[in-house]
């Protein structure tokens, strides 16, 4: 196999290994964390050249950036190395947002500390906060460039008209938001207006969050404890989660005809989406690492593309991708 690079953004461009890999699932929401196989699967990622690593301060919150930093330990130089601020826990651990620029600033000191580095390559917005305007808090990224200690900036699950308001006071190299099969919406406006402002993207959940590796058959399928299983994700549970596993058999079919896997057929299908895409899979496992790392030498045709397209129209999809919000700003 074979990763190649990428570059996200060209008024502030950012070269990055093709194919990520996204360490949430290592320390948070997906099962029993597991710290080991975390380790020893991002280090076999930089082995392969899957070299753009995605962490959170909140995933954990806090222990999977300790996790990232302690992988990568005498090896910083090979990562392009991605980590997110703005979503923190409230009283009760409901989820809140803090974008000020007060916040922006002590949120990325204590993640450089916890990822044991100086810098890091890309600092995201994780969600936005509607109680600052975006101005005030990308203003309070931008000193961070001007500081050293964050090279590029980014957004997650920003809207069209966000990013163009954001983009203003300094160049956005990427937007982090779902994209996959199973996702497509932000074709309609977000990714046009990302070409046009020279943004890249970086697609999470590719897989539509493990459905589309196959190997997700049923709820029970999923560990106890497992966040999918919970309503929150209402197209992997109940009616919604049977009626899309026949879009994964259309999908499975074509997969045995190119001979490789469901979930590699899939990635391909993300990567061929355009130069400027770097989809970020997440694993805790080296065996499904190396499986996501084939995606790379899957060759798609125009009439390859298309049937998949055909296979998983928009509209077939059940189950809205969140079951009590919209994750994207209004």
């Amino acid at each position: 196999m074979s990763i190649d690079q990428r570059t996200l953004g060209t008024t502030s461009p950012l070269t990055v290994s093709a194919l990520g890999l996204g360490c949430m699932g290592m320390s948070a929401f997906y099962g029993t964390p597991d710290e080991e196989g975390g380790l020893a699967t991002i280090r076999r990622a930089l082995d392969l050249g899957v070299t753009f690593l995605d962490t959170s301060d909140m995933y954990g919150p806090h222990t999977n950036e300790r996790l990232v930093g302690r992988a990568i330990a005498g090896r910083r130089d090979e990562v392009q190395l991605a980590t997110k601020f703005g979503i923190v826990a409230g009283p009760g651990r409901e989820r809140a947002y803090d974008s000020s620029p007060a916040y922006v600033r002590s949120a990325c000191d204590a993640s450089l500390q916890r990822l044991g580095v100086d810098h890091v390559d890309l600092y995201y917005q994780h969600r936005v906060d509607p109680k600052v305007p975006i101005e005030e808090t990308v203003g309070a990224m931008a000193e961070l460039v001007t500081a050293g200690k964050v090279r590029h900036l980014g957004l997650s699950e920003a809207s069209a008209a966000t990013i163009r308001r954001a983009h203003a006071v300094h160049p956005i190299t990427a937007l982090q938001t779902e994209y996959s099969l199973f996702t497509r919406d932000l074709e309609d406006e977000i990714l046009p207006t990302l070409r046009e402002l020279g943004i890249g993207l970086v697609p999470y959940s590719p897989l539509g969050r493990g459905i589309l590796t196959g190997a997700i058959t049923s709820e029970s399928t999923l560990e106890e404890g497992d966040s999918r299983r919970s309503a929150y994700f209402p197209r992997l549970n109940g009616e919604g989660l049977q009626a899309n596993l026949r879009l994964v058999d259309a999908v499975r079919a074509i997969a045995e005809e190119k001979g490789c896997t469901p979930g590699q057929l899939a990635l391909a299908w993300v990567l061929a989406q355009g130069e400027d895409v770097a989809p970020i899979p997440g694993t805790k496992r080296v065996r499904y690492l190396e499986e996501n790392a084939g995606a790379a030498d899957v060759e798609l045709s125009a009439d390859d593309l298309q049937r998949l397209t055909d296979a998983v129209p928009r509209d077939a999809v059940v189950g809205e991708r969140y079951g009590d919000m919209s994750s994207i700003d209004a």
